[in-house]
């Protein structure tokens, strides 16, 4: 099976089918002579997750917080209505169809009356219900319950595989030790592959069957660097696979001998190689991979996998940790970039197009209060090091000054209360959208550094969702337009003497690597797993020969010819 690679690598293990917000299940007709065992199979499922939830209450501690003993009251609750656990056996017994299929009806029907709820928070338990129905539907599929931890034998690790899964869902695997994954869905630049790279895991979307055609407890190779996937394979390729993954480990050991060794190019010019994050628990691999500071911290993701939000005092000690932790070296730390596809309880839904919508510093200029929150944290946190501030998704000049009055105003509320701050405290802007990148003397003039987010420079220039696997194949950072729309704010930052860096995608990609360098990049941020392969191609690179090349390539037109070029660039 081939999908779209987006974390590079090898994995050998077990299939575990995962489903999250979808109920995934075939439609047939029981004979009439087994409805009532049909009827008698749905009811034991609800009986195993009634007795599921009761054990996980019972084994809650006596100190842990009341919300925890609330949540499985409430799961109960929707378990033990009728709408749930009796509807769908009338379902089956009216309609002779088989019991998964009862209870998706039956569940579509009930979200689709939650969506009609005008109150906000009743209408977000609608996430509840599709938690408790999928847990009887796994129950009715002989899956357990909960996504166990893999062994700690290779082979028996486990490979979760699923339709789709959320940036929310992906960040809590960082709690286990996946081997891999692979979803149905998602483009290479979607906020769940990124988050897959920063696990350091081989890991394909866009597969479009896989959920269907793959079984559980399967034996799979998955080729991340290829974006294929082997189901069941035989002696052989099983073999010539485990060999490439034992050399594919020995590359990424021999890296390590790099950590420590300042990037440089061969004609001496330094290189400032910094890491993204996405928790405060990231930072040892920052460390451990030799990053010179956290070029973006994505905040957002503290939001996510809760139902309340993170007060003052939670974002002050993250970001605290973070800025300790890094032990003098600089910490960008980004304001949340919520809306898109990271979507938070309580903020109204993104729209039909939620990248074009309500999102990043456009949320935030309509949520002070919560802006402010952030803001105040920040400021509190800079105390402890270096940290710098980070606004997404600036467009104009209106936004500039919005937000440096929040920030104006968040200062004085620390001022008037004695609590110390950076009073030097820098501030950026990411330059993500095509009007920003052609007014940019506007942002230079009133901002301290700018950074190049190219994720969505490269989608809103080329019109392409990313996250969209129809079109992502679309998605090309060697475009003509977006090489010299990349390139012109590089050359004009640095002839106007303001910092730039760039911490999109494109800065972990050593094949673009000398072509930015060429570009006159100088500060690279990506994710950690990818630092040490880029200082490897730093450290090989003469400015001198890469300079003529990268001009050619930006009057060049041809893709074809672009490519060849570039493979030319990094023999």
């Amino acid at each position: 099976m081939h999908g779209i690679p987006v974390s590079a690598g090898i994995a050998i293990g077990h299939a575990h089918l995962v489903s999250h917000a979808r109920l995934e299940v075939a439609h047939y007709v029981v004979p009439q002579y087994q409805v009532a065992e049909e009827s008698a199979r749905f009811d034991a499922a609800v009986t195993a997750v009634r007795g599921e939830l009761e054990e996980v209450r019972a084994e809650i501690p006596a100190d842990a917080p009341q919300e925890f003993r609330a949540f499985l009251d409430l799961h109960l609750m929707i378990l033990n209505d009728a709408t749930l656990s009796k509807k769908p056996r009338q379902i089956i017994e009216t309609e002779q169809c088989n019991a998964d299929w009862a209870l998706k009806v039956q569940t579509d029907a009930l979200l689709a009356q939650f969506d009609e709820i005008d109150d906000g928070y009743l209408r977000e338990r609608k996430a509840d219900v599709i938690q408790v129905a999928e847990r009887v539907m796994k129950a009715l599929l002989g899956q357990p319950g909960h996504v166990p931890a893999p062994r700690s034998d290779s082979d028996q690790s486990l490979i979760l595989v699923a339709h789709d899964l959320s940036p929310a869902d992906v960040i809590q695997f960082k709690q286990h030790q996946f081997a891999s994954f692979v979803t149905d869905l998602g483009g290479a630049t979607s906020h769940t592959a990124i988050v897959a790279r920063s696990l350091n895991i081989p890991s394909i979307v866009a597969l479009h069957h896989a959920r269907q055609l793959i079984r559980e407890n399967e034996l799979l190779i998955i080729d991340g660097t290829l974006g294929t996937i082997i189901v069941d394979p035989d002696t052989q390729a099983l073999a010539e696979y485990k060999l490439r993954q034992h050399q594919w480990d020995l590359e990424r050991q021999k890296l390590k001998r790099l950590r420590d060794t300042r990037a440089a190019t061969l004609d001496r010019i330094e290189v400032d190689l910094q890491a993204n994050i996405e928790l405060p628990d990231d930072v040892s691999e920052v460390r451990e991979n030799g990053a010179t500071g956290i070029g973006l911290f994505r905040t957002e993701y503290l939001f996510l996998n809760r139902d309340d939000l993170p007060d003052e005092d939670e974002q002050f000690e993250a970001y605290r940790k973070v800025v300790r932790e890094m032990d003098g070296l600089p910490v960008t730390i980004r304001t949340y970039d919520l809306g898109a596809d990271k979507h938070i309880n309580g903020i109204e839904s993104p729209g039909t197009n939620p990248a074009l919508g309500l999102r990043a510093i456009r949320l935030s200029l309509t949520e002070p209060q919560m802006f402010l929150v952030q803001l105040r944290a920040m400021l509190r946190a800079s105390h402890y090091g270096r940290l710098k501030i980070l606004i997404p998704m600036v467009m104009s000049l209106a936004e500039i000054n919005q937000t440096l009055n929040y920030l104006a105003q968040a200062k004085q509320n620390l001022e008037d209360k004695y609590v110390p701050y950076d009073r030097n405290i820098e501030i950026g802007g990411m330059i993500e959208i095509p009007a920003a990148a052609l007014a940019l003397n506007t942002f230079i003039r009133k901002l301290d550094f700018l950074s190049i987010g190219t994720n969505d420079l490269i989608q809103y220039t080329l019109a392409i969702d990313r996250t969209n696997d129809t079109v992502s194949h679309l998605y090309d950072p060697l475009h003509p337009a977006v090489l010299n729309l990349v390139a012109h704010i590089i050359k004009t930052c640095n002839k106007a003497g303001k910092p730039i860096a760039l911490c999109g995608e494109m800065a972990g990609d050593v094949q673009l690597t000398r072509l930015l360098l060429g570009f006159g990049l100088r500060q690279f941020s990506m994710h950690p797993a990818c630092l040490l392969e880029v200082k490897q191609q730093v450290l090989r690179s003469n400015l001198r020969e890469i300079a003529p090349q990268v001009n050619k390539m930006l009057r060049a037109e041809d893709p074809d010819k672009l490519r060849a070029m570039l493979a030319r660039l990094n023999a």
